[in-house]
């Protein structure tokens, strides 16, 4: 039986993105040094979790993961709320809005954003049934 899927993202520095999952409310669960910075990062809100782990981290734990024909790179995550503008609120100044709102033709209402490392953060809020 499958329970859950939280991304972990792969980035060169976790610091430079914790400002933006701080303002948006989200507390860390977990912090794992690897030499002199954060290698590893749990952060969660409202019962959903996001993983960065560095590059470096990676290697030391299981340098295979980085093999293969497509390097890890930048990955893009969707989040589903319940209050989109007060979400939007939340986003700090100089983040990077992709998009600031947009319809889809699958019913939600989103705003799409970069994070430091390039990962593009979705956040949807579906009409109410």
């Amino acid at each position: 039986m499958l329970k859950k899927i939280t991304p972990v993202l792969i980035v060169d520095r976790i610091e430079p993105l914790l400002p933006l999952w701080d303002a948006l409310g989200f507390a860390r669960a977990a912090e794992v040094p690897h030499e002199d910075a954060l290698g590893f990062v749990i952060l969660t809100r409202d019962g959903i979790e996001v993983m960065y782990q560095t590059f470096d981290s990676v290697r030391g734990d299981e340098a295979k993961v980085l093999d293969g024909s497509r390097a890890i790179g930048a990955s893009a995550v969707f989040i589903e709320v319940d209050d989109l503008d007060a979400l939007k609120a939340q986003i700090p100044d100089g983040t990077d809005v992709i998009v600031a709102s947009r319809q889809t033709f699958y019913g939600s209402t989103e705003t799409v954003i970069r994070d430091a490392a390039g990962n593009v953060i979705t956040f949807a809020q579906f009409a109410a049934t």
